[in-house]
């Protein structure tokens, strides 16, 4: 394709899906498993772009998001590191260490196979089934009382949404709900564990897709959708406020389920 002609990742799309990233990120819904499934159920090009570069403006996406809640987040994440102690370096650790030594063992097995419309579809599904187990818990416990054990859970759900649709936010969420949180200090316990994998696993692909470098015709999509990322998760930084009011994690549930019905209905449809 020549550089005169429209690039494989037209702007606007990239625009679109950076505005998308941020919120979505920011909820319980699944950053990546939307997308996946928006520009698919819009028939937009990007499901035919070559894998490599889906996977390079993802990163794109993420860092732009980690950029966005070092800012967006400064005072807590400082007044994390001032109470920085052995406790809670253990709980980083813990519930850092199951979801790296998957992605090491398994990254490229895991991209290839489980992110179709399909296992994205299903991945949305088991979320939504543990995010309800977890609304049937008492919600008691505080932040300080975590231990070895709800790091271990922590790190299980941060594993688990290595699975396109299932959702790093949704599952730490859930399983710090599960071993009976408060609504409040289960989301800080969610930020406080996924912000280092995020931002890890972001520079990490960061420097793979420096060394491979960007096709030049495809540089201003990424920009455009680097900056649209930044934008709105700052711009999105209340919906945090939000899940913490909410008392039930009912309605993600259910929008996650109506999303899955819609993607199993396109699937049926689209059979030959």
């Amino acid at each position: 394709m020549s550089d005169s002609a429209e690039p494989a990742l037209p702007l606007r799309h990239a625009l679109a899906l950076g505005l998308l990233h941020g919120p979505a990120e920011l909820l319980p819904i699944s950053s990546s498993g939307h997308i996946t499934l928006v520009p698919w159920l819009l028939r937009w090009p990007y499901a035919e772009l070559d894998p490599e570069l889906r996977k390079a403006f993802e990163v794109a996406l993420h860092a732009g998001t980690a950029a966005a809640l070092l800012i967006g987040l400064r005072d807590e994440v400082g007044e994390a590191a001032r109470g920085l102690d052995r406790r809670r370096i253990e709980l980083i650790v813990l519930s850092f260490a199951p979801a790296a030594a998957l992605a090491l063992l398994a990254e490229r097995p895991i991209e290839r196979r489980l992110g179709t419309p399909g296992t994205i579809a299903a991945g949305l599904v088991a979320g939504s089934l543990v995010m309800a187990a977890a609304d049937t818990r008492p919600q008691q416990r505080g932040r300080e009382s975590a231990d070895w054990r709800d790091a271990l859970a922590l790190g299980i759900g941060q594993a688990a949404a290595l699975m396109p649709g299932v959702s790093r936010n949704g599952a730490t969420l859930a399983a710090a709900r599960l071993r009976c949180f408060t609504r409040e200090d289960a989301n800080a316990l969610s930020r406080h564990v996924a912000l280092p994998i995020i931002v890890a696993a972001t520079g990490l692909k960061g420097m793979r897709l420096l060394r491979r470098g960007l096709p030049p015709r495809t540089r201003a999509a990424f920009a455009a959708g680097t900056a649209a990322s930044f934008a709105s998760t700052l711009g999105s930084t209340w919906l945090i406020r939000q899940v913490e009011r909410d008392r039930s994690l009912a309605p993600y549930a259910a929008y996650r389920l109506g999303l899955a019905a819609v993607v199993a209905r396109r699937l049926r449809q689209s059979r030959p």
